[in-house]
């Protein structure tokens, strides 16, 4: 797919620095640079500038904010060849309210220690308002401090472990075992049969979302068959051919989005009530509406996520 990178968080090329993960004087030589510069990450949501062109909250090493962080900066890399870190601060307690539990945190917390203006996000609902490059960069440190948040342990013994490699594995020093940062394939399909697409909704997802099927890949199965096995477990319609369009990175834990394009070769829709709430078949004019805003019963997915990146340019014949 020619296009496959625009997808948001789809990837800017930037240097990951991976030679100076092992090197303690390296990093502690970046750390020591001027230009050097740490993402604090509050319970996994991400410190915004709001402005006209919204930025992320890059501090200094030496800021207080960082005071009751339990485990060290990780290391995102170099882009433009600025040392850049992240850093949990999720011991912090804020004076207002905290996080919102649903699907969609629009709760936004100030903290004392860094500028007016600045509030932690909730990325989901912001990461359209960032440039490539800052959306990559909030993608890598939440996803990779999310997966140290709840790694905390040895999954061989038990025992506490540890962050090394610049954050990018936890070490057991009871039994010795290393851990590194997992990702979790995930296939979400564009379902297509003559001129319509299969769509879907979650039960917590927001009132009158739809959006494509999607599910994890299971041991021992290729992309093409998690296709199939997910699209007829959740409908029973069963899917022929299958190709991958585009790829993103999802850090809502820390999932890969495999965007494929499927044919059918059935059309009769019988949902698992377990696995989703409904299923039907939209046709193009009637997927436009949607995406004009001129249906009242069928909402489309939110702009960022590969679906609503899949569909909108399905419409448009730009899938190549």
């Amino acid at each position: 797919m020619r296009i496959a990178e625009e997808v948001t968080f789809g990837g800017t090329g930037y240097d990951r620095a991976a030679w100076m993960r092992e090197s303690a004087e390296s990093l502690g030589l970046a750390l020591d640079q001027g230009t050097a510069r740490i993402l604090p990450v509050w319970r996994g949501k991400i410190p915004l500038r709001n402005g006209e062109n919204p930025m992320l909250g890059w501090v200094e090493r030496g800021s207080s904010c960082f005071k009751d962080s339990l485990e060290p900066p990780i290391l995102l890399g170099m882009p433009e060849g600025i040392p850049s870190f992240a850093q949990d601060i999720s011991n912090w307690v804020p004076g207002g309210p905290g996080p919102d539990p649903g699907f969609l945190d629009a709760s936004k917390q100030s903290h004392p220690e860094l500028p007016d203006g600045w509030e932690f996000v909730d990325l989901r609902l912001h990461m359209t308002r960032l440039d490539a490059n800052e959306a990559e960069l909030a993608a890598v440190a939440k996803a990779t401090l999310g997966w140290h948040a709840s790694h905390q342990f040895c999954a061989r013994c038990g025992q506490p472990s540890y962050p090394e490699c610049a954050g990018w594995r936890r070490d057991c020093h009871s039994c010795k075992s290393q851990h590194f940062c997992r990702t979790d394939p995930v296939v979400i399909m564009l379902v297509k049969r003559g001129n319509s697409i299969l769509v879907g909704r979650s039960r917590e997802w927001p009132s009158k979302t739809y959006s494509l099927l999607a599910g994890f890949m299971e041991p021992g199965e290729t992309v093409a068959a998690a296709v199939r096995r997910e699209v007829f477990e959740e409908t029973s319609v069963k899917v022929g051919a299958v190709e991958i369009l585009a790829t993103q990175p999802w850090p809502f834990p820390t999932s890969l989005m495999i965007g494929c394009r499927a044919e059918a070769l059935s059309s009769e829709v019988k949902i698992d009530p377990v696995e989703i709430e409904d299923a039907k078949w939209l046709s193009r004019e009637e997927m436009l509406d949607v995406y004009a805003g001129a249906r009242e019963d069928v909402a489309p997915p939110r702009k960022g996520a590969i679906a609503h990146f899949l569909i909108y340019n399905w419409l448009c014949d730009r899938l190549g």
